[in-house]
């Protein structure tokens, strides 16, 4: 009986993209160590919940609008939580730099270009093949980069886009694990790595962009060896994660663990650079 109310509490908290949000928001710290300048609080809060609200958007809209009279308790319990995290985000949203505002409006209609049917009935940029991978990049990225650094003074350009390329890269590295793991779901016109390529060369491909990841480092003109032995370890523990995908994994393995390497890496820069 216990184990069936943890794994409930665990299931929701996957599946309603708190663990998503907590990556994200692990990724603006790591952001912020890397340039040394502080996340204020209200701005990680706004992130949190602007998060858990795009993301639920996407993955339950349509759900909800065909079988809206049929839903499960558990989607009926995420809709609710979704509506309380949006209430939350237009409040968050009064505490945070009018800049941050509207380069999050860009991210936000991005997001939103991804799941609604603006091209025609059917057809959205999700459905465009080869897209889907890089509109998440760029919206993870220019999340998790920019926003932490609005406001930071004295911060080096040329470090700045380093740290976007980087992040970009790694963003499409992590999500090669799910493009593996749904290989046999997706539809043809998506698109994907794996649907392309197969997945032995998926996997070749990630650990490359891991290798491009780790060599550029040292371009940054304002880079640590905290922030560098970070990167190559949480790079390892990637590449482990990407070598080990499997069509028939859990949704453990990629919903909770791979989701988590951010979680990861801000551990290991946080103890690094203390110690």
């Amino acid at each position: 009986m216990a184990f069936e109310v943890v794994k409930k509490i665990f299931d929701f908290y996957i599946n309603s993209s708190i663990h998503v949000a907590l990556a994200v928001i692990s990724l603006c710290l790591v952001t912020s160590l890397h340039f040394g300048g502080q996340v204020e609080l209200s701005l990680l809060i706004f992130i949190f919940f602007s998060v858990i609200t795009g993301y639920n958007f996407v993955k339950y809209a349509g759900v909800a609008g065909l079988h809206h009279r049929t839903l499960t308790r558990g989607l009926q319990n995420i809709q609710i939580f979704s509506f309380l995290c949006f209430l939350g985000l237009l409040v968050s949203a009064f505490f945070v730099d009018v800049k941050i505002l509207l380069l999050s409006a860009i991210f936000g209609s991005l997001t939103a270009l991804y799941a609604l049917p603006v091209f025609s009935k059917k057809r959205n940029l999700r459905s465009i093949s080869g897209l889907k991978i890089f509109i998440i990049g760029i919206v993870w990225a220019g999340v998790t980069v920019i926003l932490p650094v609005t406001g930071v003074k004295n911060v080096i350009l040329e470090d700045l886009f380093v740290e976007l390329f980087q992040r970009f890269l790694l963003v499409l590295v992590w999500i090669l694990p799910f493009e593996i793991r749904d290989l046999k779901y997706d539809l043809e016109q998506l698109g994907t790595l794996p649907q392309r390529i197969g997945v032995t060369q998926t996997k070749i491909v990630g650990l490359l962009l891991l290798a491009i990841v780790m060599v550029t480092d040292f371009l940054k003109a304002s880079g640590s060896q905290a922030s560098f032995y970070a990167l190559v370890l949480m790079c390892l523990l990637t590449g482990a994660f990407v070598m080990a995908s499997k069509e028939h994994r859990s949704r453990y393995f990629t919903a909770f663990w791979v989701e988590a390497i951010p979680v990861f890496w801000l551990i290991i820069l946080w103890v690094l650079s203390v110690f």
